[in-house]
């Protein structure tokens, strides 16, 4: 019989305080499995579906069962007015979403953004599906004070994507949407002044001066600054020839592109 000891299993992989350490196994069946290492043992996750494996009601997820169900009764009714998610409905919710929660830790350490992106989203779709359907007042409030965390973690991953593609005014763009999102959900809530003050905002802040450090410098820009540069040194030459280069090259850009002759 095999041994169910997880000593075996930990043996070399010791619990740090204060930090999350992961990492990615071959499970049994062949597939990549997810492990988190905890104070008295591990998470084993799947890397896709639910976490745990389970399909509840034949679904991906709960979330996905209670979207066909909405779905289902829009194709009926016509609207989505009626359609509720009782106090257990929620509470199963919130317990489905600390274990994406646990796996979108464990991708970003990981380094996989698109996987934090996914699971980042789902969750927000569940905090939209209590706010606007919970039946209790209390299960349409309890999972909001994660949201600006939420928007902080799907816009991370977003910006590490953009990124990774080289793609730097779509990092910037993420980043600023993100911020924005945040605001306005403190704006609702008439926050506004807890805005400068957040981790989530500061974390943002922080990760679009780095966006900001990468960026290929605009080539006009460029010229911009050796302009100044020869002008500051007295060398009025070298400075004329950096003008003629910026008239041409604004120039460049201002003259319409030549139309196509039609065959």
């Amino acid at each position: 019989m095999a041994s169910l000891d997880l000593r075996r299993i930990l043996s070399g992989w010791d619990y740090e305080a204060n930090q999350i350490t992961v990492r990615k196994i071959t499970g049994d069946d062949g597939t990549p499995k997810i492990q988190m290492r905890l104070d008295l043992g591990l998470l084993q996750m799947e890397v896709s579906g639910r976490p745990d494996g389970a399909r509840p009601h034949g679904c991906d997820c709960l979330l996905a069962y209670h979207e066909k169900r909405l779905a289902d009764h829009v194709a009926k009714n016509g609207t989505e007015l009626g359609f509720e998610l009782t106090a257990p409905d929620c509470q199963a919710l919130r317990e489905e979403s600390l274990q994406y929660y646990h796996r979108y830790l464990a991708e970003f350490v990981l380094e996989d953004f698109e996987g934090v992106e996914r699971d980042a989203a789902r969750n927000l779709r569940v905090l939209d599906l209590c706010r606007i359907h919970a039946r209790e007042v209390a299960d349409r409030e309890t999972l909001e004070q994660y949201r600006p965390y939420l928007i902080m973690m799907h816009t991370r991953a977003q910006v590490h994507v953009a990124l990774r593609r080289g793609t730097f005014k779509t990092a910037l763009a993420r980043v600023n949407a993100g911020l924005s999102m945040i605001h306005e959900v403190l704006a609702d809530n008439g926050q506004e002044e807890m805005f400068e003050e957040m981790t989530e905002v500061q974390i943002l802040s922080s990760l679009r001066d780095e966006i900001a450090t990468r960026m290929p410098k605009d080539p006009l820009r460029r010229l911009e600054g050796e302009l100044q540069k020869a002008v500051d040194e007295e060398r009025y030459e070298d400075a004329a020839v950096l003008r003629n280069r910026m008239e041409a090259m604004k120039t460049r850009h201002l003259k319409p592109a030549p139309r196509k002759r039609r065959k």
